[in-house]
């Protein structure tokens, strides 16, 4: 099967679209560092359909277990200390997979994932969308798809746009290199920061 054959299978299996955009970024048979793998369901699918060979970084001990379970290669800690495990360059590609909301440091995160890493996969809900906006004008904290949880029992410690991940990118060393915004599934061809649901980037480190 070619490539194309491998990522048609890969859309009719998941049903998340941003792991379907992370897929088109994969190279088959790649090193792939998931960070903040849950329950490895991602790297299961890119290590049965593209042959890629990944390790995940998980701190909860559900997703740790149920990640084993799939057969991936889990280790058990928090982003900042599992990422020193690495050296500089030790995978082809890192995976933030709506990751980035859920850690305090941020920047730092995103330095060390393009270090371990010669690219990097960051994906994020887009707290700019028009109807996260009108529910805080509203005077209520949003509740959607892409961010489903009620303000109380939210693991999100920070909220971002798209135009906030863009400036804090090159104060972070960070070059883009591709971007696709997405809702319920569809690409966004205008007005990103407000008709977007969820972001995912491809990024490297900075010449």
């Amino acid at each position: 099967m070619n490539r194309e054959g491998y990522l048609k299978v890969i859309d009719n299996l998941t049903p998340r679209a941003d792991f379907r955009v992370i897929a088109r970024w994969v190279e088959p048979g790649s090193s792939v560092l998931d960070l903040g793998c849950a329950d490895g369901s991602l790297l299961a699918l890119l290590g049965e359909e593209l042959d890629v060979r990944g390790y995940g970084i998980e701190i909860n001990d559900a997703g740790v277990l149920e990640a084993a379970r799939k057969g991936v290669n889990v280790i058990q800690q928090n982003l900042e200390d599992g990422l020193r495990l690495f050296e500089d360059q030790s995978f082809d590609l890192a995976i933030l997979s709506q990751t980035l909301q859920t850690i305090h440091q941020t920047a730092a995160i995103l330095r060390e994932t393009v270090r371990v890493a010669r690219e990097a996969i960051v994906s994020f809900p887009n707290f700019g969308y028009w109807a996260h906006r009108m529910s805080v004008l509203s005077g209520r904290m949003p509740v959607s798809r892409s961010l489903p949880y009620q303000w109380h029992n939210t693991p999100n410690v920070r909220v971002l746009t798209i135009r906030d991940f863009e400036a804090l990118a090159p104060e972070t060393g960070i070059q883009i290199l591709d971007r696709a915004v997405l809702h319920n599934g569809a690409t966004i061809g205008w007005g990103q920061n407000w008709r977007g649901s969820l972001a995912v980037y491809r990024v490297t480190r900075a010449r």
